[in-house]
């Protein structure tokens, strides 16, 4: 089973939104790189509390979709080594 399985449709826009994000505050060079995920999280946690409401669903889509999109920055950073 892979993350991507939990991830509702509807939250799929998240991930490049989050990755977009990262990219930008990374290049910001204000913050250290280990603070970045946890400020992707708690955008991912108030972008998805916005998208679904107030319910523990929509908390696990925000921790589902900023995992995935760090997961896939990580990815995508290992390829090009």
């Amino acid at each position: 089973m892979e993350v991507m399985d939990y991830v509702v449709e509807k939250a799929l826009i998240l991930i490049p939104v989050l990755m977009v994000l990262g990219k930008m505050i990374k290049n910001m060079e204000v913050v250290p790189n280990k603070f970045i995920p946890g400020i992707l999280l708690a955008i991912g946690l108030g972008l998805s509390l916005l998208l679904f409401g107030l319910n523990v669903d929509a908390v696990v889509q925000g921790v589902l979709v900023t995992g995935a999109s760090v997961y896939f920055h990580q990815v995508i950073k290992q390829k090009d080594k």
